[in-house]
């Protein structure tokens, strides 16, 4: 049950006129007004939703209908990458259960879904698995921890591109004093550096990585260095 304030993973269903239909995971339909898409004045709505398209929405409003009513613009950056982070959580838990007990997956994903979202079921699960005893036999559910113990241990890593440059007489050295403190940089031809992160999961990976990225810009301003991180 989703509540106003939550923020959601939606499925663009379709945009009529002036308004844009979706599908929210695991809570029905919902409607995004155009003056919710995105601050100022919008040409072309296609420019930010199309069919097909998925994107984290804030819900602003519940009426007696249940008819829901969310907003495109007003979720941070922050929020957005939770949410990308909570479902492709949820897409490996679903293969670690189809791994696990096979064509009866569906079902048991569908009968989970129908009590809460998956990702917040085997979230719980981990603090207490025998949680998992309801839908799932004994052994099933000793496979899905070991599973999921697994994973916890494995690392994840990010990467971002950057460039950055010093027109000085002392630029190669300038350059080298910025990027001293870091080990996890490396160089890649004129100008241009990857920085690779690796931590126990995106969240944590992507907090150090702008972590590391504002530093680099904040002494690359004071150094008068150009730089800039390459936008994919």
């Amino acid at each position: 049950m989703i509540n106003e304030g939550d923020i959601v993973l939606c499925t663009v269903k379709s945009i009529v006129g002036t308004s844009v239909f979706v599908h929210i995971e695991g809570d029905g339909e919902g409607t995004i007004v155009t003056s919710e898409i995105a601050p100022g004045r919008i040409r072309n709505i296609r420019d930010y939703v199309v069919p097909g398209k998925k994107i984290a929405c804030k819900v602003l409003r519940i009426d007696d209908r249940n008819n829901i009513y969310l907003s495109l613009r007003r979720v941070t950056s922050k929020e957005r990458n939770e949410i990308a982070e909570k479902f492709e959580k949820e897409k490996e838990y679903q293969s670690i259960i189809k791994a696990v007990v096979k064509e009866k997956s569906v079902i048991i994903i569908e009968d989970i879904k129908r009590i809460m979202p998956l990702y917040d079921f085997i979230e719980g699960c981990k603090e207490d698995n025998k949680k998992l005893e309801k839908y799932f036999s004994s052994q099933e559910a000793q496979q899905i921890c070991k599973i999921l113990n697994e994973r916890k241990n494995k690392q994840v890593e990010v990467k971002k591109e950057f460039l950055l440059s010093s027109f000085s007489p002392d630029g190669i050295t300038i350059i080298k004093k910025i990027l001293s403190p870091y080990n996890n940089i490396t160089y890649l031809a004129a100008g241009r550096f990857v920085l690779k992160v690796t931590a126990g999961d995106y969240k944590k990976a992507n907090q150090e990585m702008l972590k590391i990225i504002t530093e680099i810009e904040a002494k690359a301003k004071k150094e008068k260095a150009e730089f800039s991180v390459k936008e994919k």
